[in-house]
């Protein structure tokens, strides 16, 4: 038994003379390793400001994931739909998230009619995601509507994408 520890120490103590001049650094950096992610899928959603409204769409997400500053860009396409005010409303957004934690930032571009009116216009949002739930909230810049006209000003957005496609893909 004694051998035995004996050799174990000596092993041990000849590699650690030799550490220096192994180069281990390529192998154990990992900071460099990256895998991007495709998402592709439906979302339902909820409207919520002055009135509500129920959402349908598509979005897309490319993840870049990675040790520090994983980076998220969405492009989504969908519209909405306000029953109690017949209202009809499409949307062409992009949003991006920067970190684990943070929140996105995006832009919307808004088409909403009441079949009678119609308004055109770009929403800027700010949410959090956590998951595939993604909460945003934002205000609409509408071109020249009558007062009357249904549509939200400032609202909130509580979206769920049902991810249908995703691709992995390992960089290094």
């Amino acid at each position: 038994m004694k051998n035995k520890i004996f050799l174990l120490v000596f092993v041990l103590l000849a590699f650690l003379g030799n550490a220096q001049e192994l180069n281990f650094k390529h192998v154990l950096d990992i900071s460099n390793v990256e895998l991007d992610v495709n998402k592709f899928g439906p979302y339902i959603g909820l409207q919520q400001g002055k009135y509500s409204s129920i959402e349908f769409g598509a979005e897309f997400q490319h993840k870049n994931i990675k040790w520090i500053r994983p980076t998220t860009h969405s492009v989504h396409l969908g519209f909405n739909y306000n029953f109690y005010n017949n209202l009809l409303g499409y949307d062409l957004g992009y949003w991006y998230k920067a970190g684990r934690l943070n929140l996105t930032y995006g832009v919307n571009a808004i088409f909403r009619t009441d079949y009678t009116h119609n308004a055109i216009g770009f929403a800027p949002v700010v949410g959090y995601k956590i998951g595939q739930l993604h909460m945003q909230t934002g205000y609409n810049f509408l071109s020249r509507t009558t007062t009357n006209f249904p549509c939200n000003t400032f609202f909130m957005t509580l979206r769920f994408v049902l991810v249908q496609y995703r691709n992995f893909d390992w960089k290094k």
